[in-house]
């Protein structure tokens, strides 16, 4: 990646480096190492796995002190839907995250989920990398900036609350069906399976999800169902 693209990814969020080398690795993934083994630099996942728990305290606290009133378990469920993969890989591609990180061409090619993980774990890499870089309170207004203000769209679509319950809700509410559930695909090994979950109205195939569980890609189903549906 050149110095001149890394510039221009720092002016659209707003964060000049002071150590290139971290945000480099931060939008490094393991599968570019695989091809390319005398790059000097790590992949993101170490700072992946910071970013997540900088992330998880600075959401937490922004809902701690913005509604005083809410019980710890909405609360939670509050916070899961802000972070959960689907809107940090959203709020990553609203950034151009995808123009910048580093993969293998095979990953390169993947449109599909796979690509939204890679998304969204690089963003909590890059928060990990302006914690390490300039220290909490830069990560955070980063995540006020680009982040938080997804919560008011998390409350009024209800997003909250969980998908297969929303769905059934409305559906039920909208088109006088109860929706159902199919396993359209299952691979992998018994270690690793990866299930593909259609949801449908009656015999209209609304959406699919993918997951490592059943439950996983039902969930991941219900919620691009409301999304297709504007529900």
């Amino acid at each position: 990646m050149t110095r001149l693209k890394l510039g221009a990814f720092q002016e659209t969020i707003g964060v000049q480096f002071i150590e290139h080398a971290l945000l480099e690795q931060a939008l490094t993934h393991r599968s570019y190492l695989n091809e390319n083994p005398t790059t000097k630099r790590g992949h993101n996942e170490r700072l992946e796995f910071l970013g997540d728990a900088v992330l998880e305290l600075i959401v937490t606290d922004y809902l701690f002190q913005e509604y005083p009133k809410k019980p710890e378990g909405e609360l939670t469920n509050y916070r899961a839907a802000l972070v959960n993969s689907d809107m940090l890989a959203r709020v990553a591609s609203e950034l151009g995250v995808g123009d910048h990180v580093m993969l293998s061409k095979g990953e390169a090619k993947d449109k599909g989920r796979a690509r939204g993980y890679i998304l969204a774990n690089a963003f909590e890499a890059i928060i990990g990398a302006i914690y390490e870089d300039q220290g909490y309170d830069v990560a955070k207004g980063f995540v006020a900036k680009f982040l938080l203000p997804k919560m008011t769209e998390v409350i009024e679509r209800k997003l909250w609350k969980d998908p297969k319950s929303a769905f059934q809700e409305a559906a039920q509410d909208k088109a006088s069906v109860t929706p159902t559930y199919k396993v359209m695909e299952e691979t992998g090994p018994d270690h690793d399976k990866r299930f593909v979950v259609g949801v449908f109205l009656e015999k209209e195939l609304v959406a699919s999800g993918q997951g490592a569980s059943k439950q996983e890609a039902e969930l991941n189903a219900a919620r691009a169902g409301l999304e297709i549906k504007r529900w």
